[in-house]
């Protein structure tokens, strides 16, 4: 079975499509909404829906270690809110583990918005999985048992993704899966200057590789986390 772990923070808008097409699914799998202190709908919705939910304090890396935490499967899907699946997306991973060297992986990424920008992050992202980089919104998934022998997701403030991808990435071989991918939402990057989302990029990664604190690294990347109107976006990188 495959357990799909998701975390959220007010996603009532985006839920109900994603648990509809999670629904859908002929293979076995767990759904488990695990909420960082929603005040919308959210986990009414995830509970209409025959979710499992688990509630307690915000920050995507204590979100998806507390959803694994009360997982039963003996594969884990971490899928953010925004991030669309392709329709044969659990026979793709089943098929993908039937070879026993396989640790996990992750899907190839595709960014709506139609942008330059978002065009060119898809060749980027692209190249980085190519030399074995990706991250949280490209739909990780692992085998129980390794994700346990790598320790699990540290519940770090910032780059929880990141810093687990490149654990299974050293322990062993995984799988990009493509045609067709998944596709995620640009929001993040709305009202924001390229040069700057790049910037940041670099110097949050350069700073993780310094042992900087990840509750330093949240601030820094919340400082410039505004979009228009001025509100704080929820969802990263």
């Amino acid at each position: 079975m495959i357990s799909v772990i998701i975390p959220t923070l007010n996603e009532a808008d985006r839920l109900p499509g994603l648990l509809r097409r999670l629904s859908e699914t002929d293979e076995a799998i767990e759904v488990i909404i695990s909420d960082g202190g929603s005040d919308d709908d959210t986990i009414d919705i995830a509970m209409t829906w025959g979710a499992r939910c688990e509630t307690g304090s915000s920050g995507r890396g204590q979100q998806l270690a507390r959803g694994a935490n009360i997982a039963h499967g003996d594969i884990f899907l971490f899928l953010h809110a925004d991030t669309a699946l392709p329709e044969n997306a659990f026979e793709q991973i089943n098929d993908a583990l039937s070879s026993p060297s396989i640790l996990g992986g992750n899907y190839e990424l595709r960014f709506d918005g139609g942008t330059d920008f978002t065009n060119w992050l898809n060749g980027y992202y692209a190249w980085l999985r190519s030399k074995g980089f990706y991250y949280g919104d490209s739909a990780i998934f692992v085998r129980r048992l390794s994700y346990e022998s790598l320790g699990g997701i540290r519940p770090i403030s910032l780059m929880e993704d990141y810093d687990f991808v490149r654990r299974m990435e050293r322990a062993g071989p995984t799988v990009c899966l493509r045609n067709p991918g998944a596709s995620t939402s640009s929001r993040r990057f709305e009202g924001r200057k390229p040069w700057r989302i790049f910037w940041q990029w670099f110097y949050l990664h350069a700073f993780f590789h310094l042992r900087v604190p990840p509750n330093i690294l949240a601030r820094l990347y919340r400082s410039e986390k505004q979009i228009p109107g001025g509100s704080e976006q929820t969802t990263r990188y």
